[in-house]
This record gives C-alpha cells, structure tokens and sequence, in this order.
C-alpha cells in the first residue's frame, strides 16, 4: 500500500513557515555534501506552449528520496485550467518502494519555489525593506509574496502584469494578505520604488531593466527555468553587486545568467556564490545596504525531496490522505 495525498490534503498539511525552514535546511544539507542531486530532465512543447520538468534528490539519512514532476502549460486559462501541474512520488530509500504518491497538481512546486526566493530574500534583501514589486499575475507570484511577507516586513506592493484585469485581480486577493497592492501601469513603475522585486513569469524577453534599481534593491527572479525564458535585461547581472544563482551550471543552461553569457556581459567567475553556498553561512549574504542583489532561481532537486520529506512525514504523523494498492507491493 501506498498513501495518497491529493492538493487539500497537501493544503492542510503544509505552512509556508514550515516549507521555507525546510528548503533553508536542504539548501544548506547540499552545500555541506549531505544530498544526492542528479541532473533534472526538461521537455519543452513549443506548438503547446507547454513544458515538463522533472527533478528529484535525496537528504542523506532522510526515510525517502523523491521525483517530482511539473507541467505549466501557459495557453490553459483560455481552457479554463490551470497553467501548472505535476505530482511528487516519494520511495522508501530501503527498499524502493513507493511510500507516498503525492497528486498535488503543481502545489508542491509552487510552495518550495516560493520558499527557495523567500529564503533568498532573507539572505541578499534589506532586513527593513518594505516595499516590492511583483511583476507576474500567476500562482507563483502569489506563493512569492506570501512566503516574503514570512521573512520582510513588506507593507506596500505594486504588482504589474501583461493583462490589466489580472493585475487588478492580484491586487484584490492579495491585500488579504495584509499589505497595500497597487496596481503599476507599467513594469517600470512597479520596479523603481522597490526594494524587493520579484519577478514570476514565463516571459521570453527582458521585463526588467538595470536603470530601474533602486540603490539597495534586490531582485528574486523565478520565471527563467528554460532556454528561451528570460526576464531580466542581461546588463542587471554586471549592475549587481552579489548575483546568486541557485545553481550555476542550471543557471548557465537556462537561467537569467544564460542570457548574460550569451551576450557577453557577464561571466561565471563573477557569480558570489550559490544559494545553498548562502544558506549554510559558507558564502556571506547582504552586508551593506546599499548593494544591488539578484537571486536567480531555475529550481533544485533538493528542494522537492525536502518538501516532499516534509509532507511525508506530517502525513504519517496526522494520518492523512489514503491509502492505494500496489499490486505486489
């Protein structure tokens, strides 16, 4: 038997306090040589406007490792669906066998995401900082905001979106989070004020451009997780004082740093250093107000084991979700 856990479920069980704790910890677990990260697997669908990732890990000495897979799919709201989905499997590292199917519908991705650029912002953003941009309507620039406000005092936001009426939308649901949104009639408007920008989008051209920083601003870029996705004006990364991808190599493939690379502005040897690099204390983080910060996050394998480590556990502890045969097993 395997236990099952669907998207309420995975509501119910996860905080977002809880997720940014553990994807901190497995951050840091990695850097120290304490996880197994193979390479992920990607699969674009251009005549679909559609994507499949895959990723998986293991936390030494944790009971499981993990596989997650992720779909966005960016034409769906025309259908009436939701842009992301997936699922996490997560197997017994004893015996193989599969512990916990987790059908979340991309829920998973969007919380670990979110953690991952809350624990960036923590790291590289002001500790007072209380104003942000977001640029993206999605589900992503949701979970983003919400798992900042977990670790900076954020009080006003001005969001921007390609689609006014989505933006209005954001505006309205989010102020339940407790804090003003406006809504900026251009990126550029929403950006230049801001201290955090968080960008959350599947753009394929820049959103962002260097002259908009604020002295001391930090940007959480989350969108570029393919080739041809890009966010962010590739001149931001020379601007920057730390620029922190989560992964170098990932970045180089299909990250913001992709874009610099390409054309010729930046160069590996000039990143500060890797998120997890952060997250264990090995790298130092902001350590003056004044510096201009970039978080570039294409998404680690480490992050869904953790994760999915987490929902395990809080699953067998509370006996939640159900039960389903195996055949065999």
């Amino acid at each position: 038997m395997a236990r099952v856990l669907g998207r309420a479920d995975v509501q119910r069980l996860l905080s977002i306090p809880e997720t940014i704790a553990a994807v901190r910890d497995a951050l840091a677990a990695a850097d120290l040589g304490q996880a197994v990260t193979p390479a992920p697997f990607a699969l674009h669908l251009p005549e679909s406007d559609g994507e499949l990732h895959v990723k998986g890990a293991w936390l030494k000495g944790a009971p499981v490792f993990a596989v997650k897979t992720a779909t966005g799919f960016y034409r769906n709201p025309v259908l009436g669906l939701p842009v992301g989905g997936g699922m996490s499997l997560a197997f017994d590292t004893q015996t193989g066998r599969l512990n916990t199917l987790i059908a979340d519908g991309g829920l998973l991705t969007e919380l670990r995401t979110a953690a991952a650029g809350a624990v960036a912002a923590d790291l590289l953003a002001r500790p007072k900082a209380r104003t942000a941009a977001v640029i993206g309507t999605g589900g992503q620039a949701r979970y983003q905001l919400r798992a900042l406000l977990e670790v900076r005092p954020i009080q006003q936001v001005k969001v921007w979106g390609r689609r006014p009426e989505a933006a209005r939308q954001y505006a309205q649901e989010m102020a339940t989070a407790g804090v003003s949104v406006t809504v900026a009639a251009t990126a550029r408007e929403a950006v230049e004020p801001a201290e955090v920008v968080i960008t959350a989008t599947s753009a394929s051209q820049p959103l962002v451009e260097a002259r908009w920083l604020a002295p001391g601003a930090h940007i959480t870029a989350v969108g570029a997780d393919m080739p041809h996705k890009q966010e962010l004006h590739p001149h931001i990364l020379p601007a920057a004082d730390k620029y922190v991808p989560d992964s170098i190599q990932a970045a180089a493939e299909c990250g913001e740093l992709h874009h610099a690379l390409d054309a010729g502005v930046f160069d590996a040897a000039s990143v500060h250093g890797e998120l997890p690099a952060l997250a264990s204390g090995r790298r130092p983080g902001r350590t003056s107000d004044d510096e201009i910060t970039v978080a570039d996050l294409t998404g680690l394998g480490i992050q869904d084991a953790a994760i999915a480590v987490l929902a395990t556990r809080l699953a067998e502890q509370q006996d939640a979700g159900r039960d389903l045969p195996l055949g065999d097993w």
